[in-house]
């Protein structure tokens, strides 16, 4: 799905797959550290893969974690970080393009979004 959208490109940031845009990380694989893990707790923490995702703001995170609990959440290493996380194993794929495309609109530059959007 990302690399469908205008100029994107595939490659690695911090040995994990990420999908670029200008130069921009917008969505990128993200396993759980074992600093992650151990901050669950007792808690049993999301299966499955996860896809890291970057939102507009920080208004635009609590949104998006509102509008969709099941499948999009965050955890402590992304307080005050403009991104969000998805349950691939649960996220419905409209909710997962949708979540793509407002990561690419967030990174993406005016030459690539203006055009975009006109269409």
């Amino acid at each position: 799905m990302a690399t469908g959208l205008p100029e994107v490109t595939e490659g690695l940031r911090h040995g994990r797959r990420t999908w670029f845009v200008d130069g921009k990380g917008f969505a990128w694989e993200r396993p759980f550290s074992k600093a992650d893990l151990k901050r669950f707790g007792t808690e049993t923490p999301p299966d499955g893969p996860i896809l890291g995702v970057a939102v507009e703001d920080l208004i635009e995170k609590e949104a998006v974690l509102e509008a969709n609990p099941e499948a999009f959440f965050t955890i402590p290493h992304f307080d005050g970080y403009a991104a969000v996380l998805i349950q691939l194993e649960v996220v419905t794929n409209e909710a997962l393009r949708e979540a793509l495309l407002d990561a690419w609109l967030a990174c993406a530059p005016d030459r690539l979004t203006e055009p975009y959007l006109e269409r």
